[in-house]
């Protein structure tokens, strides 16, 4: 399962400091000017678990393979983009496949940095663009609507509750409503239309405060304003510092440790949106092991032993026999697999079995 988070927001917010930042990758220009991003930027960046570490250090292999994210930084959207003004709307269809968006928002003051307006108001920039959100859904769905229409005509009984569907997210969209706020998400059309369709309001969203170093010690008022709002859209709130986790990328692991403890951060921006992400898809992370290597696969909270190791190969949850199934506390706990097999400590399992998150598992299979 590749997880693919789109960050958006206004020009010059710091989306493109953030992306550096977030991936440890200088390949998005950063400037002074709106639209400094033209090309959508991306990149494939590992998913840090210390669990993957630890594993391998106790079973002495030498790869280690993490989970993969994938980050896409587009153009900043402004008041028009979903009708082709300051060159977002051609970059809306980028992030369409992506999973969460990641919506940053200023939350500092700078005279040196130029702003859309005359300065930061996250209630008005974080509108702008989930307006524009909407109206691009919007546009989407009438499209639609037009296939359907000819469609029900061959095969009233398929496409007759899609068109209906359909109708009735065209009128939740026009209230300025986004798709994930509609009543009735549960209906086999809505789950229909909302995998074709790849809705933009339809997916979890992460509000990203980008503030500057004194913000992360003490909310100032545009935080406190942008956490309000996340809370009412029922999204999830990270506060980030671009500049400062731009500056560690060329750091050591402890290094960075000891500059985000001077700034009175535990836990780096990329790790916290990780976090975040995962927690608003509901996935969970468990790993396999060989001579050679430890690796990190996702798999949504709810999966049972055969999907989980049908994210593996299909193979394998094709001819799936079992599941032997060690916690990652348990693992650590012995030390390694040898005591923990020894201490009867290692689980069995068969095809009803939810996996849980830091499960180690072999599978056993015949095809």
């Amino acid at each position: 399962m590749s997880l693919s988070i789109g960050i958006v927001g206004l020009p010059n917010v710091g989306k493109s400091t953030a992306f550096n930042a977030l991936t440890k990758a200088q390949n998005a220009e950063v400037a002074n000017y709106p639209f400094c991003t033209i090309k959508p930027n991306k990149a494939i960046v590992p998913v840090p678990d210390v669990r993957v570490d630890k594993l391998a250090e106790m079973l002495g292999v030498p790869n280690r393979i993490h989970a993969a994210i994938e980050f896409v930084d587009i153009a900043g959207l402004v008041k028009g983009a979903s009708q082709g003004e300051g060159l977002g709307n051609q970059f809306l269809g980028n992030v369409r496949d992506t999973a969460v968006l990641l919506h940053v928002v200023r939350c500092f003051d700078d005279p040196n940095v130029v702003h859309v307006s005359a300065q930061p108001d996250p209630k008005t920039d974080i509108g702008i663009i989930n307006l524009e959100l909407i109206l691009a859904d919007l546009e989407q769905i009438e499209r639609k609507i037009e296939k359907l229409t000819r469609q029900i005509k061959g095969d009233r009984k398929t496409f007759g509750p899609l068109l209906d569907m359909a109708e009735a997210l065209k009128a939740h969209l026009e209230s300025e409503q986004p798709i994930n706020a509609y009543p009735e998400r549960d209906n086999h059309a809505f789950v229909t239309l909302n995998r074709e369709m790849q809705f933009l309001t339809g997916k979890p969203v992460i509000y990203v405060a980008n503030v500057d170093e004194n913000g992360l010690v003490e909310d100032n008022a545009y935080i406190r304003a942008t956490r309000t709002l996340a809370a009412e859209h029922g999204a999830e709130f990270v506060k980030l510092c671009a500049q400062l986790e731009e500056a560690m990328i060329d750091m050591t692991a402890e290094e960075q440790e000891e500059y985000l403890a001077l700034s009175g951060v535990t836990e780096s921006g990329l790790e916290q949106i990780i976090h975040k992400s995962f927690a608003a898809l509901g996935l969970i992370s468990f790993f396999t092991h060989n001579e050679n290597e430890v690796r990190a696969w996702e798999v949504r909270q709810g999966s049972t032993a055969p999907q989980a190791a049908g994210v593996i190969h299909t193979d394998f949850e094709r001819g799936f026999i079992r599941a032997e199934v060690i916690p990652f506390d348990v693992f650590e706990q012995y030390g390694g697999e040898t005591a923990v097999k020894a201490a009867g400590a290692l689980h069995i399992e068969g095809k009803e079995y939810i996996v849980q998150d830091g499960d180690v598992i072999l599978f056993r299979f015949n095809v």
